[in-house]
């Protein structure tokens, strides 16, 4: 088991809003709130990259922008487009869903390549680059191969769903990520993750971050059980 301080455990979320109708003023609340709680980083819309970050100017919190985002159906070109606008607008962190038809199709080729050239991308721009698999859909082996192909082109980050299919993140995919990228490549957990425990569980898992809406209800109850500020998982 590991030691964590609440801070660091808040370091681990991603304080999401990627509603479709989320307001300017829902995102100046999202910001505010994430500054208050000290998370990772606002997981929002591409859209939403410019005004976020205006509203965090002088904190240390990332701004995460969804690309081709719920669907992943969009070319390579549409995607890299869709990158490299979304830094250019302030972005730290880039989270995109990868082409699920290619995946279905065996097109391990053509995932390669679109995972490549948007890690590149981060990479040179010193972006987080982080890669969502939308699990939901997917069969083991599926999963297998694509880990695989993250672990050759080391992405940050491979993730296990958007919150838009009909199922988020399972302890079950978590394990099956981490033990298939190792120590190279980092699983985010995302979707369906609302409490403390199920936190907890993901973290144990392997997950090193969590994609929430629920951040600041989880991060309440952790200090709630916290012995002198730490939480052992």
């Amino acid at each position: 088991m590991t030691t964590y301080t609440i801070d660091q455990l808040a370091q681990m979320i991603d304080h999401t809003n990627l509603k479709p109708y989320a307001s300017a003023e829902d995102m100046k609340q999202l910001c505010d709130e994430a500054k208050d709680y000290h998370f990772k980083m606002v997981a929002i819309n591409q859209v939403q990259s410019k005004r976020c970050q205006e509203y965090l100017a002088g904190s240390d919190i990332g701004i995460g922008a969804a690309i081709s985002f719920p669907l992943g159906q969009t070319t390579i070109d549409a995607k890299v487009f869709e990158t490299k606008n979304a830094i250019e607008c302030g972005a730290t962190e880039i989270d995109y869903v990868i082409n699920i038809t290619e995946v279905k199709g065996k097109n391990w080729a053509y995932l390669k390549e679109e995972m490549q050239q948007i890690v590149d991308i981060c990479r040179e721009k010193g972006v987080i680059s982080k890669v969502i698999f939308e699990n939901a859909y997917l069969e083991e082996e599926e999963k297998i191969e694509l880990c695989k192909i993250a672990k050759e082109v080391e992405p940050d980050f491979i993730k296990t769903s958007t919150g838009f299919a009909p199922s988020g993140a399972t302890f079950e995919d978590v394990k099956l990520m981490k033990e298939h990228v190792g120590d190279k490549v980092k699983v985010k957990a995302a979707g369906g993750i609302r409490d403390a425990e199920t936190f907890k569980k993901m973290i144990a898992c392997g997950a090193e971050r969590i994609g929430s809406s629920s951040g600041m209800a989880i991060i309440n109850a952790l200090k709630e059980e916290a012995v002198d500020g730490k939480i052992m998982i």
